[in-house]
């Protein structure tokens, strides 16, 4: 699996590798049960701040998509709706960008999920 991020992007660097992780996951490149990098070696291989990538790979485990395991690493969790979880969790994250760029505020945005528009 390749990460690579854009420092000149306005999506934040922990942003960015959380969303690649999810689309690897997504589309098979990455299996339940792989590790993913330590994120030290992640942090080092970048050139980003350690915790950098920690806010990814937390972000990735509040999705329910990794498994933080102290001592083990990042692990893709088991389960069918693994890649399924991550290709929504991406499509999410695409719709609160682009309701925060047309000026919504994070309630206008929930509103809208939840009235099914």
């Amino acid at each position: 699996m390749l990460i690579r991020v854009d420092p000149g992007s306005s999506t934040p660097l922990g942003d960015q590798i959380a969303a690649q992780v999810r689309r690897a996951i997504a589309e098979g490149d990455v299996a339940p049960g792989d590790r993913l990098p330590s994120a030290r070696a992640l942090a080092d291989s970048l050139g980003v701040n350690l915790h950098t990538v920690l806010r990814g790979y937390q972000q990735l485990r509040d999705d329910g998509v990794i498994e933080l395991r102290r001592g083990r690493g990042a692990v893709v969790l088991d389960g069918a709706t693994t890649a399924a979880r991550a290709r929504l969790a991406e499509k999410v994250r695409l719709l609160v960008t682009e309701g925060r760029a047309l000026g919504l505020t994070d309630d206008e945005i929930v509103g809208l999920v939840r009235g099914g528009l």
